[in-house]
């Protein structure tokens, strides 16, 4: 069993009711700035790819933006922003100035077999459970993982009508729970489960990839997990069957994760920014129903993001992120549309923040 290690994310539901030091919120005139900023660059013609970081004075509201990341990346692995200009911005103009933000905060990854960087998280009629099922557009509950990147952004445009409610664990406490009630299981998910790549893998990529449920490195513990993946893989030549053991230790996680002392629950509001560090947070959300009417269906925008001052991962996270140096490019799906354009984006975007492109 590992020893002593950074316990700063490790926290329990009632610690984040008490304590609301990881919701930030926005004054009025940083709203006006980043509302001016956005409308300012916004061009309907123009790729999000082609926009520079420097094109965007977000203002004095990027400080509290920033340091709602550093608390979500470095403190409790998630951090909340309230207030972003949702009603000043038009849907586009909304989904640009999330992009805006992620270009201040890091190196966009992109996030599936057609190789985007913003995703808009909407039901669109996917079947979460099938072998190249993607939760974030469908309606369905979801079960608790983490996503392909250091940081993960959210951004809330509009709320379901019903449901949809977002739920977050800190992985450090259920590794916690896990290790005490049962170390003999501990011990199981520090060694490689098989994950499917749902059908979205690279040429240079297998359809599926080893990877233990815990590690450590530097005196920090890492989690990956994604039940549906896991499930996923088992139906793809080449994987082991799970053993009793393992099957027992997903079981366990997963009821440990959902348990009421230890899962949060919030609701997303329009203009709502929710950023999660997704090595010691691990999330989920309700089922949800939507409005008929398109313009109030639940629409929120996702990045997936390689901070500049991101710290060493694991050795065996090395094939899920294709690197494991700080301050890295790494992470993400690269798809089967990954082009000179995308690497000319990735290229620039960590010139500006001094990070290295090994993995482009």
């Amino acid at each position: 069993m590992a020893g002593d290690f950074d316990r700063s994310a490790a926290w329990r539901a009632e610690d984040l009711e008490r304590d609301r030091s990881w919701v930030f919120s926005l004054e009025d005139r940083d709203r006006r700035q980043l509302a001016a900023a956005v409308k300012a660059a916004y061009d309907p013609d123009r790729d999000l790819l082609d926009y520079r970081r420097e094109e965007f004075d977000l203002g004095p509201g990027l400080a509290t933006v920033a340091a709602a990341a550093r608390e979500a990346h470095f403190g409790r692995g998630v951090a909340l922003v309230r207030g972003l200009p949702r009603e000043a911005l038009s849907e586009e103009e909304f989904r640009l100035l999330s992009w805006a933000i992620g270009l201040q905060l890091g190196v966009a990854r992109p996030q599936g077999k057609a190789t985007h960087y913003l995703s808009d998280v909407r039901a669109a009629g996917m079947n979460y459970r099938s072998a190249g099922g993607r939760g974030y557009n469908s309606d369905a509950g979801l079960d608790f993982h983490a996503d392909t990147c250091d940081l993960v952004t959210l951004a809330c445009y509009n709320k379901a009508k019903a449901g949809g409610q977002s739920m977050v664990t800190s992985s450090v406490s259920a590794w916690a729970a896990l290790a005490a009630e049962r170390p003999d299981l501990a011990e199981v998910a520090r060694r490689p489960f098989h994950f499917s790549r749902n059908q979205e893998e690279a040429p240079d990529e297998a359809p599926f990839y080893p990877q233990p449920l815990f590690d450590f490195r530097d005196g920090r513990l890492f989690c990956k997990w994604n039940r549906n993946r896991v499930r996923t893989a088992q139906e793809l030549e080449g994987v082991p069957p799970l053993t009793e053991a393992q099957r027992e230790t997903a079981d366990l996680l997963d009821a440990i994760l959902r348990r009421p002392g230890l899962m949060f629950s919030m609701w997303l509001e329009p203009g709502d920014l929710q950023i999660m560090n997704n090595h010691v947070a691990l999330h989920s959300r309700t089922a949800f129903e939507d409005f008929a009417e398109p313009e109030r269906r639940r629409l929120l925008h996702r990045l997936w993001l390689a901070p500049p001052d991101s710290v060493p991962l694991p050795e065996s996270w090395r094939v899920y992120f294709r690197s494991i140096e700080p301050g890295t490019v790494r992470g993400g799906f690269r798809g089967h549309h990954y082009d000179d354009t995308r690497r000319a984006f990735e290229r620039r975007q960590a010139a500006a923040l001094g990070m290295s492109t090994a993995i482009a």
